[in-house]
């Protein structure tokens, strides 16, 4: 694993040796002798991890950490604190800063690589959702989300929003006297449920009630059984994008590194200070709800992809491949489907006439009337324009008639109200076709069907004409 590391000390000695460290591990050390000067180096960008003194003149290594944080351009970067002063007052003041993690002079080689593995993964999510354009689509789904509220009356589902609290679980062994100890320690500290629960409870977790984070001591009664658990709940998908702080023996650095490469986000060392553990635990469900919103936001970019965003229904390429795919199980399975075009007649003058914003209202309202008249296996699609497709699987072509029938039934008895006041009703043609025997089953269903629709425009408009097979 590449990865660009900005080495901060005043003393050149400490720069030199920590670089030898790292470029034995092929990393490549940018150092800095300064707050200031590592301010301006992470600015100009291509810094993947900050590993800092503590103490340094001017501004402190706590200092830059919240200059670092406040700044949009280097807010992300992970932060590595490193002191010759190991106690609890200096790390709360590193953690509290923002730092990702204290390390303590002399650096152990072991449990630094480990971190810095960890850390450079995290930082490979965050570049890759920017590659993808995250940020670009974080706002077109804020805009698709708000288009969807806007519509919601209309029949359309909006998802509902997440719960305001989030879960913390903490697991033990049978003699892990500190649990419960600890727990009510914890929770004045949280605004989310902390909760005790052993490793049966843990694996049969549902995705509703999965914690965000747990804290697991890496020995439940046996050696390394809370690792393997761990191991285990990572690898589940109720509790996969959960994450993992490992409570380990003092000075246990080997098992850190070990927990740390299986995917914990942090480790902590027992008899751990409460209020430390809880720095920790807020940074990790700060990580873990921006890898959340990451994730989110990509999987809305997905379906921004497929969706068409006035109507909210499927757009022309998804339902392309919709078809095909009804096509293929129709010949695997000898059923039948059908399929119907259908076009809002005469709609351009609607838009000429009474302006777009109306024409806006008609298709979505259309949309909805579609969407509510078919059963949940069809799908409605808005392919361009004024036009929608109907796919049916599993219906014969009586069935199939029936249906195009009732739609155009119910589109012709709506009334749109006008965005300047007033009502308007509208019509639709609809082409009726079944899909055949064949192997370019959809293509062949698309052309004939489109020949139907021609023909119930031809023949007067508002009716339903069927493809000759």
């Amino acid at each position: 694993m590449t990865g660009r590391i900005l080495i901060v000390d005043d003393v050149a000695t400490n720069r030199i040796v920590m670089k030898v460290k790292l470029a034995a591990a092929r990393y490549d050390v940018v150092p800095a002798a300064s707050g200031a000067e590592a301010i301006e180096i992470a600015r100009g960008g291509g810094i993947d991890i900050i590993i800092m003194d503590m103490m340094m003149p001017g501004l402190t290594g706590a200092d830059t950490c919240r200059m670092l944080r406040a700044d949009p351009a280097t807010a992300a970067i992970p932060v590595i604190l490193v002191t010759a002063v190991d106690d609890s007052e200096a790390r709360m003041e590193g953690l509290s800063a923002g730092a990702d993690d204290f390390l303590s002079k002399p650096v152990d080689e072991i449990a630094l690589l480990a971190r810095v593995r960890s850390l450079l993964r995290t930082r490979e999510e965050e570049r890759d959702y920017e590659a993808r354009g995250g940020a670009l689509l974080e706002m077109a789904g804020d805009d698709m989300r708000r288009g969807f509220g806007e519509r919601a009356q209309a029949g359309f589902a909006v998802a509902p929003a997440g719960p305001a609290e989030g879960r913390i679980a903490l697991i033990g062994g049978a003699e892990a006297g500190w649990l419960l100890s600890q727990r009510d320690r914890l929770r004045p500290l949280f605004r989310e449920e902390v909760s005790v629960i052993d490793r049966d409870r843990a694996l049969a977790l549902t995705p509703e009630r999965a914690p965000d984070l747990f804290l697991i001591d890496a020995d439940m009664g046996k050696r390394n059984e809370g690792l393997r658990l761990m191991s285990e709940l990572r690898s589940r998908q109720a509790t996969r994008h959960a994450a993992f702080i490992v409570l380990l023996p003092a000075g246990d650095s080997e098992r850190a590194a070990t927990a740390l490469d299986m995917g914990a986000a942090d480790v902590a060392y027992h008899p751990f200070p409460v209020d430390e553990v809880a720095m920790r635990v807020r940074t990790q469900l700060s990580r873990k709800r921006r890898a959340d919103r990451m994730r989110d936001t990509l999987d809305t970019g997905l379906r921004l992809a497929v969706i068409d965003p006035l109507t909210g229904l499927h757009n022309r390429r998804y339902a392309l491949h919709h078809l095909d795919r009804v096509a293929m199980r129709c010949r695997a399975q000898g059923i039948k489907a059908g399929v119907i075009l259908m076009d809002i007649d005469h709609f351009k003058a609607v838009n000429d006439t009474h302006g777009h914003p109306a024409g806006d209202r008609v298709l979505s309202r259309v949309a909805q009337i579609l969407a509510d008249s078919l059963r949940g296996e069809d799908l409605v699609c808005r392919i361009g324009g004024e036009e929608f497709l109907a796919v049916l699987p599993d219906a014969g072509p009586d069935q199939v008639r029936a249906v195009a029938e009732r739609l155009r039934t119910a589109i012709a008895d709506i009334r749109v109200t006008l965005p300047e006041g007033g009502t308007l009703g509208v019509t639709m043609s609809l082409g009726v076709a079944m899909l055949t025997d064949r192997d370019d089953a959809g293509t062949d269903a698309l052309t004939r069907v489109d020949r139907a629709l021609y023909a119930a425009k031809h023949d007067g408009r508002n009716r339903v004409r069927v493809a000759a097979d």
